[in-house]
């Protein structure tokens, strides 16, 4: 028998598959800050196991297969992530901020640059682009663990059922079935919501730079014109959520007041545009972090505004812990050059 001869891959080598398996492990988990502990304890199983890797496989299959396993555990016993909207009805506008659930119910925002490829074909792109739209996030939560897998791996990222099925241990008969009951149960999902989340195409940069202007004047009529009729807002860890311009003119103008006087940083999050929001903090014109708001746009208007108030986000996000009236225009990581 010939001696098998095991090819260890190199850290580099591995690391070259991070921004992929990012994206893969956020899909799975609806988190940021879990995808991120999921990708580095892939890493680390992989180079504590990289002695024992023969080479039969793809370096990415291996890597896949680990990170599947990671995710599956991590899953394991764990209530599905949701976004507001998933848990309840909207509320009317005089409704104070209610109810807060714990950070580990909630779907996390991610930035654009973590998990898509700059230069992937524009037809792989726009695919890449609508798999990480909050609905669709929101929805792959609602599949038990090995469908969602059998999910992003078939329909999202293209594997054959034969590849499937060797990095899940099973045949490719199981592997069609799980695929079958996975989409027979997004298909039942709310239509609605993936439409709205795959709404959003090219950015209406003219759109954004009103928006951008109205909220930091919090000139409240002119940010609900920019509002479709039915559009809402919502506020994870907050379980409540509104919906309707007249509702969000009176929110903005009873409950959401104090973010009078805040400023925006343009960001990216899920496909989708996205601020930093930062509130004022007392005298001297200092701004802490208060959200990340990610828009969900449609026919020129704004359908949906998710504030996330995790101000960790911020680090995650490449935005500043805080900015002081004194600073210099703040460049976003996505628009600097070199």
């Amino acid at each position: 028998m010939p001696e098998l001869v095991f090819m260890e891959p190199s850290i580099d080598e591995m690391e070259q598959h991070r921004r992929h398996l990012t994206g893969y492990c956020y899909r799975m988990l609806g988190s940021t800050f879990d995808a991120d502990d999921a990708v580095q304890e892939t890493m680390v199983r992989a180079w504590r196991a990289s002695g024992r890797f023969e080479g039969r496989s793809s370096l990415r299959s291996w890597l896949y297969r680990i990170a599947t396993n990671v995710c599956l555990d991590m899953l394991r016993g764990k209530q599905r992530r949701a976004l507001p909207m998933d848990l309840s009805a909207p509320v009317p506008a005089t409704t104070p901020p209610g109810r807060m659930l714990a950070d580990q119910n909630w779907i996390q925002p991610v930035p654009n640059g973590d998990v898509l490829s700059p230069g992937a074909d524009p037809a792989e792109g726009a695919a890449m682009r609508d798999s990480i739209r909050l609905a669709f996030i929101a929805a792959l939560q609602t599949l038990p663990g090995r469908q969602r897998a059998v999910l992003i791996l078939r329909e999202v990222l293209g594997w054959h059922a034969s590849e499937v099925a060797e990095l899940m241990d099973t045949t490719v008969p199981s592997v069609n079935s799980a695929l079958q009951r996975a989409r027979a149960t997004l298909s039942s999902h709310d239509s609605e919501a993936l439409e709205a989340g795959a709404a959003t195409a090219e950015i209406d940069n003219a759109l954004l730079a009103q928006y951008l202007e109205a909220f930091e004047r919090y000139d409240i009529d002119a940010l609900v014109s920019l509002l479709h009729d039915d559009a809402s807002i919502s506020m994870p860890p907050y379980e409540m959520w509104l919906q309707g311009r007249s509702d969000l003119r009176r929110w903005y103008l009873g409950f959401g007041i104090e973010c009078k006087g805040s400023r925006l940083i343009p960001s990216e999050a899920n496909s989708s545009p996205a601020f930093g929001q930062y509130r004022p903090s007392g005298p001297g014109g200092r701004h802490e972090p208060w959200s990340i708001q990610v828009l969900e746009v449609s026919a020129g208007r704004i359908v949906h505004v998710h504030h996330f108030l995790d101000t960790a986000l911020f680090e995650r996000f490449g935005l500043p812990s805080s900015l002081d009236r004194l600073d210099p225009p703040f460049v976003p990581p996505s628009a600097r050059v070199g």
